[in-house]
């Protein structure tokens, strides 16, 4: 099947990828010493990371050093800057770029939000599997995952992960047709 896109994002029970003012305090309900979640197994199966301007911009202002930096690293923006090593700031079409990279060699691709990128994806059924980490909260408002006006996409569900404290890990692949060769 060669590279896919997989969107790997915790969001509240009620679908809030953050709060107001992207407050992701809430996240830290499920910390536990020795827990990721899987997220080293996962991000060992990459080699590209496709991220809004405004979650990187937020990542940089926590930690002194890019997370991803030894990954091929495209930061969606309408702005235009430099490559910092291999984070490029990507200023075109979004599907394109997919569309390029699936056709290339390499490891699957990791959507690392935001929900503005997330969307434009689901728009152009471009993201072929869903890793969703539910926090056991209910935060009444802030930054939806999923966003209306997209088209509908059925999932085929691949497992389901519960972890000591109430996260629940639901990981599904979009559904694939099979045609019926004459």
């Amino acid at each position: 099947m060669g590279r896919k896109v997989i969107l790997y994002i915790a969001m509240s029970l009620d679908g809030y990828i953050a709060k107001p003012n992207d407050d992701l305090g809430f996240l830290s309900i499920v910390a536990q010493e020795g827990e990721d979640y899987g997220y080293a197994n996962f991000i060992n199966t990459v080699d590209t990371v496709i991220m809004g301007r405004k979650t990187y911009e937020w990542v940089m202002k926590q930690v002194p050093e890019f997370p991803h930096a030894d990954k091929n690293t495209y930061i969606i923006t309408r702005a235009a800057s430099r490559t910092i090593g291999k984070t490029q700031f990507y200023t075109g079409k979004l599907r394109e770029l997919i569309i390029q990279l699936k056709s290339e060699s390499g490891k699957n691709i990791f959507c690392d939000g935001g929900a503005e990128i997330v969307n434009e994806l689901l728009k152009d059924d471009l993201i072929d599997e869903f890793i969703i980490s539910v926090i056991p909260v209910m935060v009444g408002n802030g930054i939806r995952l999923f966003k209306d006006g997209r088209p509908e996409q059925q999932l085929t569900l691949v497992s389901t992960k519960q972890f000591d404290k109430g996260l629940v890990q639901l990981h599904y692949r979009r559904f694939e047709k099979l045609s019926i060769l004459n």
